[in-house]
């Protein structure tokens, strides 16, 4: 691909994360198809095609999904019920909000919430109270421990309040894209001489993978910027907020970070702590492929309140 045309593919993606992060911001508010052009300067006839390009949905299909799954983030939280959610993200009453939330996870917004993992505390006390035995319990106290026990071997947990990061990213959907985006970035940081022993790699998760399928994540895989640089239209800028996080620092090889997030999960739910309306992240510090047993020397960094 010609220099001109990774500048133009890079400055739409550019004006398409724009759009991301002004939806995310706006999902209880007005995002018709022409407000939303405005926000990445296209026509909205262009920008409907570019964004179905880049995403490989339409704009309304994507809002719909983001509103339903920021409704099932919360109902995992317990953060509000059924009716302020559904009022909350646009739906016209609780019976559209629970077609449509079932449609995406195949159960009701009730149900999701008695099946979620992190109520299960709560379930444990009503089991108590009430002499009743739910289906499954022994098996899931059984997969928490092993958690748990997994977590005290490899991990160092502890809350910290960590600064903000200034960031160059390349963003891409979907878990299976992570690494071309980093080969893509790595490409454009080379050059620039901001690849050394001492550069560090952050992995940003726009999308939990608790409520959003894993090809639709959206993932931004940055590198640190310890001085300030000129951003071409090849990547974006952005940065991680200042703030306290639950940071664990693991050793694994990498297909464990699907078991490591899950226990930084369970720590935070087993010692008091909610999950903070941010981004989680991942830190960076080795080049697993040197290795000797394969393995990331990596932080992962939960924001809570």
């Amino acid at each position: 691909m010609s220099s001109s045309r990774e500048e133009v593919k890079g400055d739409y993606k550019n004006r398409v994360d724009r759009v991301f992060k002004y939806i995310d911001k706006n999902l209880d508010g007005d995002l018709a198809l022409n407000k939303v052009a405005e926000v990445a300067f296209f026509s909205p006839f262009h920008f409907h095609r570019v964004f179905k390009s880049i995403t490989g949905e339409t704009l309304n299909a994507y809002v719909t999904r983001k509103r339903i799954e920021k409704a099932a983030a919360k109902i995992i939280h317990n953060r509000q019920t059924i009716t302020e959610l559904s009022v909350n993200y646009g739906f016209s009453d609780n019976s559209s909000f629970t077609r449509t939330f079932k449609k995406f996870y195949g159960v009701s917004p009730t149900e999701f919430q008695k099946q979620n993992p992190n109520k299960f505390s709560k379930i444990r006390q009503l089991n108590r109270k009430n002499g009743q035995a739910y289906p499954d319990t022994e098996k899931y106290i059984c997969i928490i421990d092993n958690h748990k026990n997994w977590i005290k071997m490899n991990a160092n947990i502890e809350v910290k309040t960590l600064p903000k990061l200034e960031l160059a990213y390349v963003s891409c959907i979907g878990s299976e894209n992570v690494e071309n985006a980093y080969a893509e970035l790595v490409r454009w940081a080379t050059p620039k001489a901001l690849i050394d022993e001492k550069t560090r790699m952050v992995t940003i998760y726009h999308d939990s993978f608790k409520v959003t399928e894993a090809s639709k994540v959206r993932i931004s895989a940055c590198i640190v910027l310890n001085e300030p640089i000129n951003i071409d239209a090849i990547v974006g800028k952005t940065c991680t907020e200042e703030g306290k996080y639950i940071v664990g620092r693991f050793e694994i090889e990498p297909f464990e970070f699907e078991k490591a997030w899950t226990g930084v999960s369970i720590w935070m739910s087993e010692n008091g702590y909610k999950k903070a309306d941010r981004n989680g992240f991942d830190i960076y510090y080795n080049n697993y492929r040197e290795h000797p047993e394969g393995k990331f020397i990596v932080d992962l960094c939960m924001p809570v309140e």
